[in-house]
């Protein structure tokens, strides 16, 4: 539970933080298209610095599959189609947290009013993988950012199932 508040307290911090910080286009291109970098560019700047991070943390500890990196890089784009503010995040966690059962309840329907940061976080994953597809992402690329928020399998399962494992573990330390 401590290492959850770390985490959590990291990417309040990055998210205030980060509109002032800026990813160099040269540090994502490549892997990215560009195509990809234009979607990567939509998304919110403290977005855009997490994905580096999750990035930067697969290729410190050895990873060089260009459909993972591709995926660190766009697994958070899907919420380009609703952006979630600081409050949202606050929203979503202390929800989560406090209301588990709630949360889950509000996390269906429409992306409006209270319910919409439930939604986004529950469906940001699904519509990042459409919207990565459509800018030219490969298929595994596709299915890592559709699964990213899914435990994660043993690592002793297919490929795809160890690079959605390793996506998963760099998303939780950055």
């Amino acid at each position: 539970m401590l290492s959850r508040l770390a985490y959590r307290a990291r990417q309040f911090w990055n998210a205030l933080l980060s509109p002032q910080r800026w990813v160099e286009t040269r540090a994502i291109s490549p892997p990215l298209t560009s195509a990809q970098v234009i979607l990567f560019r939509r998304m919110q700047p403290s977005e855009q610095v997490h994905a580096y991070q999750v990035f930067q943390h697969l290729k410190a500890v050895g990873h060089t599959d260009s459909d993972l990196l591709v995926a660190a890089l766009l697994h958070d784009v899907g919420k380009i189609l609703y952006p979630l503010s600081i409050f949202d995040r606050v929203v979503i966690v202390l929800g989560k947290r406090l209301f588990p059962r709630a949360a889950q309840r509000w996390s269906g329907g429409t992306p409006r009013g209270l319910r919409r940061p439930f939604v986004v976080a529950v469906n940001h994953a699904a519509w990042g993988a459409d919207l990565a597809a459509q800018a030219g992402a490969s298929s595994r690329t596709v299915e890592l950012i559709r699964c990213h928020q899914d435990s994660p399998a043993p690592e002793t399962g297919s490929r795809t199932e160890r690079l959605l494992a390793a996506l998963h573990a760099a998303d939780d330390e950055s």
